[in-house]
């Protein structure tokens, strides 16, 4: 027997293991690589909504302090601390950018994105804007690279405003950030 008590997972024992690793800013969970004790009840819903055992986690800081804990291994979701290593269900993405910030214009502009949990990723080459169409509506999900593998679904109003500040280059239509240009849609698809 190796002496070691083994790890039963838990919502609390997860927030007290990160609060004890006491880093400032993101904790460094690429580091940690601890044994998987089993799935947790937790999902993260389309619309960023975190739940345990069916019901919504309401108190933001936790919300907060569990998605900076937050992993993403070969297409699966984990919460994991020093210690332990638990799955998770992510519906669609983890985060959903709620906003941006627009500075400058142009082909020199950037775009700032803000998440429901306050993360901020600005676009550009360590963080692409990528689009999806659903292949039966062929309704657009954007989406932002925030993290390590962890992608932000653009909101609708933000989306929009992306939109309104679109330009077209060769045959696409989209956006530039940071030097680089993201395209939403082919030119020739657009609504007339």
């Amino acid at each position: 027997m190796s002496g070691q008590k083994p790890v039963t997972p838990s919502p609390d024992g997860l927030a007290a293991s990160v609060k004890a690793t006491k880093t400032k800013g993101l904790p460094p969970v690429h580091l940690w690589n601890p044994p998987f004790c089993g799935d947790l009840d937790i999902r993260i819903a389309k619309d960023g909504t975190w739940s345990y055992l069916g019901s919504p986690i309401n108190r933001f800081e936790l919300v907060k302090l569990f998605s900076s804990i937050l992993k993403k291994e070969d297409g699966k979701y984990f919460l994991v601390t020093p210690v332990e290593k638990v799955g998770i269900t992510v519906e669609d993405a983890p985060f959903i950018a709620v906003d941006f910030d627009l500075e400058g214009e142009g082909t020199t502009q950037t775009l700032s994105f803000t998440t429901h949990v306050g993360d901020v990723a600005t676009a550009g080459s360590d963080h692409p804007i990528r689009i999806v169409t659903d292949p039966d509506t062929e309704e657009p999900s954007p989406y932002i690279l925030i993290r390590a593998n962890l992608e932000a679904r653009i909101d609708r109003k933000s989306f929009y405003r992306l939109v309104d500040i679109a330009e077209h280059k060769d045959d696409w239509f989209g956006v530039w950030s940071s030097g680089q240009f993201f395209p939403l849609i082919r030119s020739g698809d657009l609504p007339d």
